[in-house]
């Protein structure tokens, strides 16, 4: 069990509150693969769940390797029961294409959509998603949005809405979504020697559109946020 509640309290603090009435979008995003982006990213949106006056939503955006909800459902003594199910999309918008576009038997085009769904956790304090990638057939392929209108109707329905982004070295997913969140959270292993691969991805997602919050050490005794103007 990884509990990181002391040092995504100290994160919490540093980021200050949301803007009164809209919702904040935040990305956790590692550079490479095993550095614990997922772990954080889960972590910040628990604590954001029981601090929040809204529901959090913790937004599983690795396509390709959907894992935030069975993680839950491992800890239930952390984020009880998994529960209800419903779509993860409040207006029908998504942020997400599907190429070749997703059609009914019968040959009629279905929205993108359909595809994202949501449970429940906390006692409904918390709302995971998951992308149905079974539903895909093996030519089908998904891609990245550059509309933001998918994050502008979640900021309506929830404080904070997490995105945990793939790794970058395995995946362009963060740099596509940069422009459309309030900021972006690097997460580096707490043994990272080097500063070369988290620069280049604070480069990259600013050259994007982005805006770069900080930086969160992972597997420390204490997070280090440094904020950025």
């Amino acid at each position: 069990m990884v509990d990181l509640t002391a040092e995504m309290a100290d994160l919490w603090a540093a980021l200050g509150p949301p803007a009164p009435g809209r919702g904040r979008v935040l990305q956790f995003v590692s550079a490479r693969t095993g550095e614990g982006g997922s772990t954080v990213a889960r972590e910040f949106a628990r604590l954001a769940a029981v601090r929040g006056r809204r529901p959090a939503w913790l937004i599983d955006a690795d396509v390709y390797d959907q894992s935030q909800l069975n993680t839950v459902g491992l800890e239930p003594h952390r984020f009880g029961p998994v529960q209800g199910l419903a779509s993860a999309s409040p207006d029908g918008s998504a942020f997400f294409t599907i190429q070749p576009p997703l059609k009914d038997r019968h040959g009629r085009p279905l929205a993108d959509s359909r595809l994202l769904q949501a449970r429940a956790v906390l006692g409904g304090r918390l709302w995971v998603t998951r992308l149905r990638g079974e539903a895909l057939h093996a030519a089908q392929r998904v891609q990245f949005l550059a509309s933001g209108r998918y994050w502008e109707a979640m900021r309506k329905h929830a404080d904070y809405v997490i995105v945990d982004s793939p790794a970058a070295d395995r995946s362009d997913a963060s740099i596509a979504l940069a422009p459309h969140v309030d900021a972006s959270i690097l997460v580096v292993a707490a043994d990272e020697t080097g500063v070369g691969d988290p620069a280049a991805l604070r480069d990259a997602l600013e050259a994007a559109g982005g805006k770069v919050a900080g930086m969160v050490f992972n597997r420390v005794a204490e997070a280090d946020l440094r904020s950025r103007a």
